[in-house]
C-alpha cells in the first residue's frame, strides 16, 4: 500500500474544499472537486481557484491523472475542463449521472444534441469498481441520497472523500430535497460510510462553520459515529428522515444551483455556443 498526501484547497465563495491527492512514490495524482470561479451578478467566470490548484501540481512535479466528481454539483461549478486542457487529466463521475443528466434536460429544456448518456464524462464510475493511480488503489462507494449520482472514493482503504454525503459532525449532513433525491436513500449511504473502520480518514466537500471555529475538512469514521448531530449511533432511519426532511423545508436553493447544474452535467464544460459565438444560460421559471 502506498503512502498518499493530501492538499486541501478552499473556496470560500462557495465553502467548497477541493483536494489534490498524491501518491508519494510514483507523483501521480488526481483532483477531486475543483471550482471554476463564477460571478452570478456579471456572468462571468475566471479560474483563479484552478490556477492555485494548477501551481501546486506544477511546483511538486505533478503528474495529473484523473479529475474526479463526487457528484454534480449545485453550489459551484466543476473546473474539470481547466485541469483537462492543461494537464490532460482524464475526468471521472458516478455512472447514475445519466438519471441526473436525464432530469435536468427536461428542467432546463436543454438543446436536442444534448444526449443524457454521461458521455461528457471519460469514464463512468459503479459502486465497488477499483481505480489506480500510481500505486494508489481507489475504490468507489455509490452514496447516493443528496443527489442520485453521488460517490464516495475511498484511497487505500483508510482515507475517504465523501463529497456532500456527510459535513463535520457538528454540521451533519447534506439536504435531499433536490431532484431525485432522498433522505431514507441517504441514510443508508451514510450507513455504509460509517461502516467503515473507525480510523478511517472522512475529507468532506463543504464546511459550514459553527459560532466559534474556522473552516475545516477532515474528520473519522469514529468522530462522525460519535458525534454527528443527524446521524451519530443510535438515531434510527425514520428518525433521520424526519429530522432531514424538516430541515429541508426550511432550507432556499443554493445561491449557484441553477448555472451549476446546467454546466456540471456537461462535464464542466458551458452550452454550445450560439451563430454568434455567445454561451448563454436557462434561467426555468417556477419549476425548482
Amino acid at each position: 500500500m502506498s503512502d498518499i498526501h493530501v492538499q486541501a484547497f478552499l473556496d470560500k465563495d462557495s465553502e467548497t474544499f477541493s483536494y489534490v491527492v498524491t501518491d508519494l512514490a510514483s507523483k501521480h495524482a488526481v483532483v477531486i472537486d475543483p471550482v471554476l470561479d463564477f460571478d452570478y451578478k456579471s456572468g462571468r467566470t475566471s479560474t483563479q481557484s484552478a490556477e492555485l490548484m494548477l501551481a501546486y501540481i506544477q511546483q511538486n512535479e505533478l503528474i495529473l491523472d484523473w479529475v474526479l466528481e463526487t457528484h454534480a454539483h449545485a453550489d459551484h461549478l466543476s473546473a474539470a475542463p481547466f485541469f483537462k486542457e492543461h494537464l490532460g487529466a482524464k475526468v471521472g463521475i458516478g455512472a447514475h449521472i445519466k438519471q441526473v443528466q436525464t432530469i435536468f434536460k427536461e428542467v432546463f429544456n436543454l438543446e436536442k444534441e444534448f444526449l443524457p448518456n454521461g458521455a461528457q464524462f471519460d469514464r463512468l464510475f459503479h459502486d465497488g469498481e477499483v481505480l489506480h493511480v500510481g500505486a494508489m488503489s481507489i475504490r468507489v462507494i455509490h452514496t447516493p441520497g443528496h443527489t442520485p449520482a453521488d460517490l464516495a472514493y475511498l484511497m487505500n482503504d483508510e482515507t475517504a472523500f465523501v463529497g456532500d454525503t456527510l459535513f463535520m459532525p457538528d454540521v451533519g449532513t447534506s439536504r435531499c430535497d433536490f431532484p431525485g433525491g432522498s433522505a431514507s436513500t441517504l441514510f443508508q449511504s451514510i450507513s455504509k460510510l460509517l461502516a467503515l473502520p473507525e480510523e478511517t480518514k472522512i475529507y468532506v466537500c463543504h464546511d459550514y462553520p459553527t459560532k466559534g471555529r474556522e473552516h475545516e475538512y477532515l474528520t473519522t469514521v469514529g468522530e462522525q459515529r460519535e458525534h454527528n448531530i443527524h446521524v451519530h449511533d443510535g438515531v434510527t432511519e425514520a428518525q433521520f428522515v424526519e429530522k432531514r426532511e424538516a430541515r429541508d423545508a426550511t432550507l432556499a436553493m443554493p445561491r449557484l444551483i441553477l448555472p451549476s447544474i446546467q454546466v456540471n452535467i456537461r462535464a464542466g464544460h458551458m452550452p454550445p455556443a450560439d451563430e454568434q459565438g455567445k454561451v448563454y444560460l436557462k434561467l426555468p421559471i417556477n419549476m425548482l
